[in-house]
């Protein structure tokens, strides 16, 4: 198993400096106090039970004591900080050693080396070389992918054919005044043009003229006229490119609208 390459590299550059801020402060050898005994980590709250018991088994091997993790390095709320007056090279055989066949192998990158765990969800161990003498030992869940969100779905309504423009009865606003008759009827109407009365579903319609039978039948969300483009030469109206959108005239009237492909 493999830490992913973006979080290797971002445990990996932080550099001693960034992390000796967290070491606990070395007093001058006369005034130093005997050393208390190291313990191993205990289980804490805040820590998951997989991070917590792998912290009190890498705890007990490297000797370290327990410090507030460093916040550049960005890791989780579960994270378990020792802080070790021992060599990372000395460490990794020591830590290797203990966790055996559960763990891979050790990739080392500038001043740290990081172990991930085979267990499922993966947990890993981080060695950060503060100096030649003195190592910061990160034991935490490594992060997992997150899926990538599926792209969202745009309804097609039904009877609307791929592929073809349309256009809302709504972006008519202007030219063509469009009224819900009732039962999937609408009337389009133009001042100049006349009327063309349409079913949703049906291409068969009814001009000022007689009957006409649009191109494509129009259709609906339950809300909006979706009107075939081209069906609009029914009415006597003409589309014309315009830069990035068409412009629509009919009779006098003319807008500047972008048709609708599902």
């Amino acid at each position: 198993m493999r830490l992913s390459l973006p979080v290797t590299l971002s445990l990996a550059l932080l550099g001693p400096a960034s992390l000796a801020q967290t070491a606990p402060a070395q007093s001058a050898p006369a005034q130093s106090a005997p050393a208390a005994p190291a313990k191993a980590p205990a289980a804490s709250a805040t820590t998951n039970r997989a991070v917590s018991a792998l912290a009190v088994e890498v705890g007990a091997v490297v000797k370290g004591r327990l410090l507030d993790c460093p916040d550049s390095l960005k890791l989780s709320v579960n994270a378990v900080c020792l802080y070790v007056q021992t060599p990372a090279a000395t460490l990794r055989p020591l830590v290797k050693g203990k966790l055996a066949a559960r763990a891979g192998d050790w990739k080392t990158t500038g001043k740290a080396s990081v172990l991930l765990m085979k267990d499922a969800p993966a947990n890993f161990v981080m060695l950060s070389a503060l100096n030649d003498k003195e190592t910061l030992v990160v034991v935490d869940a490594a992060p997992t992918a997150k899926a990538a969100a599926a792209p969202a779905k745009v309804a097609v309504p039904a009877g609307v054919v791929k592929g073809q423009p349309y256009v809302l009865g709504s972006d008519l606003v202007g030219v063509v005044k469009v009224t819900a008759l009732g039962g999937g009827k609408y009337r389009l109407s133009n001042a100049d043009q006349g009327t063309l009365t349409v079913t949703v579903g049906v291409r068969a319609a009814q001009t000022d003229a007689g009957a006409v039978e649009l191109p494509l039948a129009p259709a609906t969300d339950g809300r909006n006229l979706i009107f075939p483009l081209a069906g609009l030469r029914a009415l006597g109206c003409t589309t014309t490119p315009n830069g990035g959108v068409l412009t629509v005239a009919c009779g006098s009237d003319s807008v500047g609208l972008k048709p609708i492909v599902f």
